[in-house]
């Protein structure tokens, strides 16, 4: 008898590993650029970690994401990647990863196509992710950084944003998502444990003044981490 593996329902916010976010994908992620993954969702990996290996920003308090392109593979004798122009085409003339988010950006910037959604996993500790909801690609250019050349690719949180407008619509001070260097004080003041009971999984940010009350995504004060059950016990309420 065949046993279906029921899938977790991820919500922004949520703290997971990479078999999760695999899982919740349906494909072994090996890559941090993933055009319409097997014709579906747009799936981009960031990170903004000393040492992670591609300049990611996070800018407006959180509502606009700068994703640095990726860089050519690395083969044993070739190139360093880091010191080659990322490329917009393969050697076969087919796009890359970079090209494929590059036509998709400029062609929402001509009027051809409303903006590719992009599902965005931020890994925030070796095996440790945290799912930061759907963003909106609304731009993307082309950079020299230390003589070579790199992709940009700007993206707007979509609860924000107006496509119409072509800017984001709500007010930044009361933004959602949670800056990457607020998750990161937080997971270090929590322990990555949940406050109440101390589990180690299925943890969740959570908003201690909830967002739908009026607090604060910018200050760690406001955040705390909690287990799935106590993340669902609070619900809305101010203890």
């Amino acid at each position: 008898m065949n046993i279906k593996i029921k899938k977790k329902i991820i919500e922004p916010g949520d703290v997971i590993s990479y078999m999760e976010m695999c899982t919740e994908e349906d494909v072994n992620l090996q890559r941090g650029m993933n055009f319409r993954l097997r014709g579906k969702d747009s799936v981009i990996l960031m990170s903004v970690r000393p040492g992670a290996p591609y300049n990611d920003l996070v800018e407006n308090k959180g509502a606009i994401l700068i994703y640095e392109g990726h860089d050519v593979p690395n083969k044993t004798g070739g190139s360093d990647p880091k010191k080659v122009d990322q490329l917009m085409k393969n050697p076969l003339g087919s796009f890359t990863q970079n090209g494929l988010f590059y036509q998709a950006a400029k062609k929402f910037k001509e009027g051809q196509c409303p903006a590719e959604k992009v599902k965005v996993y931020e890994k925030i500790k070796s095996g440790i992710w945290v799912y930061n909801g759907v963003f909106k690609l609304i731009d993307a250019y082309i950079k020299s950084d230390n003589f070579r050349k790199v992709f940009k690719f700007k993206l707007a949180l979509e609860e924000n944003f107006d496509e119409s407008l072509d800017r984001p619509e709500k007010d930044l001070e009361h933004n959602r998502m949670i800056p990457s260097s607020v998750k990161l004080e937080v997971w270090k003041r929590d322990k990555g444990k949940c406050i109440q009971c101390g589990k180690t999984d299925n943890l969740h940010f959570d908003h201690v003044i909830p967002f739908s009350k009026g607090g604060s995504s910018l200050k760690a004060v406001n955040i705390q981490i909690l287990c799935a059950r106590h993340n669902f016990e609070k619900r809305d309420k101010i203890k």
